[in-house]
């Protein structure tokens, strides 16, 4: 890389620190004849962040419907509110742009 000791060793503390600088890394793997690779790797399936959105939108829209509800003492167990909530996600958002402003 053409530069001294010391700040090799400046650029793998602050590697290891995780404060170096993409563009640091990246002339550092030029040097090496490498190629960095910057990816974002999700923790979840996509099937279980579509799921998680979607419970979201209905529970929003289903909340004001439970409230009424439990104002009049007919309020649902929580099984017949999951069961709410898959039902409006079934008739509701199948077809529907989950990250579309609403």
């Amino acid at each position: 890389m053409g530069v001294k000791a010391q700040s090799v060793a400046d650029i793998e503390k602050s590697e290891v620190s995780g404060t170096i600088q993409l563009k640091t890394l990246r002339r550092v793997a030029e040097a090496l004849d490498c190629v960095v690779v910057y990816a974002l790797i999700p923790k979840s399936t996509l099937e279980d962040v579509v799921q998680r959105r979607a419970r979201e939108i209905a529970r929003k829209a289903l909340i004001r419907i439970d409230h009424t509800m439990d104002l009049e003492a007919q309020g649902l167990s929580q099984e017949e509110r999951e069961e709410q909530i898959e039902t409006y996600i079934y008739d509701h958002l199948r077809e529907r742009d989950l990250w579309e402003d609403t």
